[in-house]
């Protein structure tokens, strides 16, 4: 404690001793002492005497707690301003130090972590298909859910009165008005193109050719096909032009052509499904470059250029926290889903900010994010950080992984498999450390990757002029990919074999068409005939023998047997035998 004075020094003195004697000061008028800075617990020295002139009365004291105050500095008898009142608290005691928490440091897989509590998985409804476990239900059925008959109506009255405005403005082409069964037809058609690749629309109506197609024709005239494909809308054209009216207004929706088709495929995933416990969030590219002001541009993407769908949907209202927080946050709602999901995603949306709010909500998050160790660390390396339920891990494979979780422990003792070159050029394998989180991220977060695979195999996207056309392609990818996951997960409910993702594309195709899937084989023309090969025999002991050549038939089935006989019309050689009839098996197949 220091103690000045405008005639003294500067003069320290230890703690828990009494304060010297004040020092006496001159007669002539000087300002008072300062106040007293004496630690607790010590006495409080005597005022210092003052002259009889006038002066400023001292300043107030500020002794500490459980210290007696000391008395009032004498003043003159001439007028002066009453000493300040002391503020100093009765009998308080003094506060605590704020105590700071202990600085967060990275750790490695030797050091021992406890994962957060994870909230109870308790969906809203039971995960899975929101349908009649004991019923049947053919592929046309289960696409209908997303197609249903009342919206088939409304596109098909749309694109009629579209065809009519295009009539109107003296485009050149036959058109009937199109009703909901040549639409589904429409739609099976497309699909049936989806499952057999031509280069062109053309080709599939083809005559007179060795690679011409029966069944194109069979369903609808190739200048019916593009008439309806032409006029396609979805939206009313009379609303668009009011629509339209509104550009650079808040007022305008840009996806205002797609709401009748989109709004319903949206009502008919929430409703005909529950997810299951672990899902995953991800976006997906629609390949276009129509100049409409939605179109991104993702060079990291296999489709460059496009519209960029959020799977699972995107919030209209922002919340100021950045899209990917609002993406997110508009998905795990718990009055529609319930709690305790665990929701897997990748760096675009991963932040402490949205993990927490979701672990707020009880839901559970793991996700990537940008960060990494140095180059110079050992693969398998592990470093990982704990703040409160958030843990962040890293770990070094061929690259570095940067993973962050609300549900996981840091290292539970898992290992993957890896090929390492050794120093003699050879390679074996060998087993490194693998973060807890880093595994389960690998485990669910191929969800959205599958469903686009499964589009991918039989999409009935083609080149179009119009940008809502080009999505409603994709919608219809969406509903038979849909239809397809339903049909699984009812044949696991009941204990059945389901169809191959091909098999039902074709039954969900002859279906829409109203075409049988098997047909009666052709006839054989009367020219296949079975006939000697050999014209004749040298002798009587050789007739059996000459002229046999190895059965194709029997070749294709992976044996070798020999035959005197072939088909005078093919000029292949097949067994005729009374146990063995490989000239009518050709023939069929």
């Amino acid at each position: 404690t220091i103690i000045t004075s405008p005639a003294s020094q500067e003069v320290p003195y230890p703690q828990h001793q009494p304060a010297p004697p004040p020092i006496q000061q001159p007669s002539s008028p000087a300002r008072p002492a300062k106040r007293s800075r004496t630690p607790q617990h010590q006495p409080a020295s005597p005022p210092t005497q003052q002259p009889s002139s006038p002066a400023r009365p001292a300043k107030r004291s500020r002794t500490p707690q459980h210290q007696p105050a000391p008395p009032p500095t004498q003043q003159p008898s001439s007028p002066a301003r009453p000493a300040k009142r002391s503020r100093t608290p009765q009998h308080q005691p003094a506060p605590k130090p704020t105590q700071q928490p202990a600085p967060l440091s990275w750790k490695t897989e030797k050091d021992p972590d406890i994962a957060p509590p994870v909230s109870r998985f308790q969906p809203a409804r039971t995960p899975g298909p929101q349908l009649s476990s004991t019923s049947t239900y053919t592929p046309l059925d289960l696409f209908k859910l997303f197609f249903p008959v009342q919206t088939i109506q409304t596109l098909c009255q749309n694109t009629n009165k579209q065809a009519a405005k295009q009539m109107a403005q003296g485009k050149k082409y036959k058109w009937l008005d199109v009703n909901i069964g040549e639409f589904y037809k429409y739609i099976g058609l497309l699909l049936y193109m989806a499952m057999v690749k031509l280069d062109s629309i053309a080709d599939y109506w083809r005559q007179n050719h060795f690679f011409s197609l029966q069944i194109p024709v069979q369903i609808m005239p190739r200048d019916r096909y593009r008439a309806l494909s032409w006029n396609l809308h979805l939206s009313d054209p009379e609303e668009d032009v009011q629509n339209d009216k509104k550009k650079g207004t808040a007022d305008h929706d840009k996806l205002f052509r797609l709401k009748p088709l989109m709004n319903t495929i949206k009502n008919a995933c929430k409703s005909f499904y529950h997810p299951h416990r672990d899902v995953a969030v991800d976006e997906k590219m629609v390949a276009s470059k129509s100049k409409t002001g939605m179109t991104q541009y993702m060079k990291a993407k296999p489709i460059k250029w496009g519209f960029k769908l959020f799977v699972f949907g995107k919030s209209d209202v922002p919340s100021g926290h950045g899209l990917s927080y609002d993406v997110v946050m508009s998905l795990v709602q718990p009055g529609y889903l319930g709690t305790g999901y665990h929701i897997y995603m990748d760096n675009f949306y991963s932040s402490p900010k949205l993990f927490r709010a979701l672990h707020e909500q009880k839901f559970a998050a793991c996700g990537t994010y940008n960060n990494a160790l140095t180059k110079k660390s050992e693969r398998g390396s592990i470093r990982w950080i704990r703040d409160g339920p958030l843990i962040y891990v890293k770990w070094m494979d061929t690259r570095e992984v940067s993973v962050c979780s609300t549900l996981h422990t840091a290292y539970s003792g898992n290992a993957v498999q890896r090929r390492v070159k050794q120093q003699d050029g050879s390679w074996t394998k060998t087993s490194i450390p693998c973060p807890t989180p880093v595994m389960e991220y690998n485990a669910h977060m191929g969800g959205v990757d599958h469903s686009d695979q499964l589009i991918q195999y039989y999409s009935a996207q083609h080149k179009t002029m119009r940008w809502y056309r080009q999505l409603f392609y994709h919608f219809l990818d969406i509903a038979t990919t849909n239809s397809y996951i339903l049909h699984k997960e009812l044949c696991l409910a009941q204990q059945t074999t389901p169809m191959t993702h091909k098999a039902f594309m074709e039954e969900l195709t002859v279906e829409l068409c109203g075409k049988p899937l098997h047909t009666a084989p052709v006839p054989v023309p009367a020219g296949h005939i079975p006939v000697p090969i050999a014209v004749h025999a040298a002798d009587s002991s050789t007739k059996a023998t000459t002229g046999r050549s190895r059965c194709e038939h029997c070749q294709s089935q992976g044996q070798r047997k020999d035959t005197p006989w072939k088909c005078r019309e093919c000029d292949v050689a097949l067994c005729v035998q009374l146990d063995r009839n490989c000239f009518a098996a050709w023939h069929d197949s």
